[in-house]
């Protein structure tokens, strides 16, 4: 008792939301404890490019599929340079994968980057908790086995924890400094990438059309970057709130004044449908996985698509903006794409670079580039 099959120290763990909730599971992972948001991803594969994902700063991850680190962990499907979720939830945590590119298990990953995670608990019980009542806030706490926990304790911190949202979490996840990324072949154009935790699938998109690339931090104004001489814009996905970011869709706001090309995804889309007056509103409990059918007005098309995102922007306020809405979400036709009349500017909700996830909407960097072409040929 008190020690597992290799002789280590067995885990516990043990979920407390503030609306009472207490679910005990194994531990795995770091022996420690957090809190934050509780939210699912229904993806049945892509836990390691989920985990590093800079949207998900701030919240505890459910997976939804019960099999989870069958693949082990490969460092090249990281979308960061290391885990951002809090902590993380699964059915059944497989500490033996099987996978020629698999560095390491997924509990020696999460161990060794400090992250907390429990197994063996009813996953669908916590989604079916957060579609009824919207994303939880709680604690994760993963403990020795041997040891003593006092869960009224955690269960009066809990009903204490303080909505991520309502810090810039932008802020925490962006470069800190401007760098440059150089493709292979370049197209000729340079693109200034304003980084809200931007995703490495993005950058490496926007490279393999040739872009240079110069990513910037999240407060960066507007006339340094029309000082970098960018032909293009990309906006990025990131975490939180966007109404936060005030200054952000100012200095979009600006940029699409100059009439450059601006290319918004998940975030991006919110804050350029600020900067022309429109609104956002957090989802009940978010659009988080690798299926979610978006169907393009103009043409018709329903794409398959990635998305992770807790909010949304408002459709009624779109009516005197001046932004044409061009997708919707099939399931529950939330606002998922906008562009101006007019001008080189569009956004989509969902991530077309995927990654996980189909590669359905990868045409939208390719329509990024074709404006950014046209528009350079107007000059």
């Amino acid at each position: 008792m008190g020690e597992s099959l290799n002789g280590r120290k067995a885990k516990k763990a043990v979920i407390v939301l503030a609306d009472g909730t207490i679910v005990h599971g194994e531990g795995f992972g770091a022996v420690t404890e957090v809190d934050g948001e509780f939210v699912f991803n229904t993806g049945m594969v892509g836990y390691v490019e989920s985990i590093t994902d800079p949207s998900y700063w701030g919240q505890i991850l459910i997976q939804t599929y019960p099999l989870i680190g069958n693949y082990g962990v490969n460092p090249d499907d990281f979308e960061s340079d290391r885990p951002k979720i809090r902590g993380f939830v699964v059915r059944e945590c497989i500490d033996t994968p099987s996978h020629k590119t698999s560095v390491m298990s997924l509990p020696e990953w999460l161990e060794k980057e400090s992250i907390p995670g429990i197994s063996r608990v009813d996953t669908r019980m916590l989604t079916q908790k957060i579609r009824v009542k919207g994303t939880q806030l709680g604690i994760l706490k993963v403990y020795y086995e041997d040891e003593s926990i006092d869960v009224n304790e955690l269960l009066e911190k809990a009903k204490r924890v303080q909505d991520p949202n309502k810090r810039n979490l932008a802020a925490e996840v962006s470069t800190k400094k401007i760098i440059k990324h150089a493709p292979v072949r370049e197209n000729g154009f340079k693109i200034v990438l304003m980084d809200f935790g931007v995703k490495k699938s993005i950058i490496l998109n926007l490279l393999e059309l040739g872009f240079r690339v110069i990513q910037v931090p999240h407060d960066t104004g507007l006339e340094k970057i029309m000082g970098l001489e960018p032909d293009g814009i990309l906006v990025s996905n990131g975490p939180g709130d966007p109404a936060i970011l005030d200054y952000a869709f100012k200095t979009v706001r600006g940029l699409i004044e100059y009439g450059l090309p601006v290319f918004g995804i998940c975030l991006g889309n919110q804050l350029i449908s600020l900067a022309l007056g429109a609104t956002t509103y957090k989802l009940k409990f978010g659009h988080r996985g690798q299926n979610h059918p978006s169907i393009d007005l103009e043409t018709g098309r329903v794409l398959i698509t990635s998305q992770n995102h807790g909010f949304a922007v408002s459709k009624e306020s779109l009516r005197d903006s001046g932004l044409r809405l061009t997708h919707l979400n099939v399931n529950d036709e939330t606002v998922e794409g906008v562009e101006i009349e007019g001008k080189p500017v569009f956004g989509v909700q969902f991530h077309p670079e995927a990654s996980p996830g189909p590669f359905d909407a990868r045409i939208y960097f390719e329509k990024f580039l074709k404006l950014v072409e046209k528009n350079k040929g107007k000059s």
